[in-house]
């Protein structure tokens, strides 16, 4: 079982890697145009790149954390399967359900508390309500 979870650990990071660092990975980072002029350039405009960025490392670790979380649900449910009535087999496939239950809750969570986020920071560049 251990072998399998750092075969899992070593895909994991060699997707993240060659998804970062590959030369066709220009959709995970936000490229600028032209120069930064200087201060009387908007907020809005120098921080574009930057939430373009954070939005995009985010998507990706989001599918990242999609897929992982089906494979886990996976092997949880094929546990089950072969446990045979074995007690001690059935609460080891119980204990992987709940940690693929809470995993996908964090992720139901984070989408949640990112759309939050976006709405305070919209509201921000609306004015503050003045």
């Amino acid at each position: 079982m251990r072998r399998l979870f750092v075969i899992m650990a070593a895909l994991l990071i060699a997707t993240v890697w060659s998804l970062l660092t590959a030369d066709d990975a220009s959709w995970v980072w936000a490229t600028t145009e032209g120069d930064v002029e200087g201060p009387d350039e908007s907020a809005e405009a120098t921080v574009a790149p930057l939430v373009a960025v954070v939005n995009r490392v985010y998507l990706v670790i989001m599918v990242l954390a999609t897929a992982l979380g089906t494979l886990f649900l996976t092997i949880a449910g094929v546990r089950w399967l072969v446990a045979g009535g074995e007690p001690g087999a059935i609460d080891g496939a119980k204990r992987a359900l709940s940690g693929v239950a809470f995993g996908y809750g964090i992720a139901v969570l984070a989408t949640v508390l990112m759309a939050i986020l976006e709405w305070i920071l919209a509201a921000g560049e609306a004015g503050g309500g003045e």
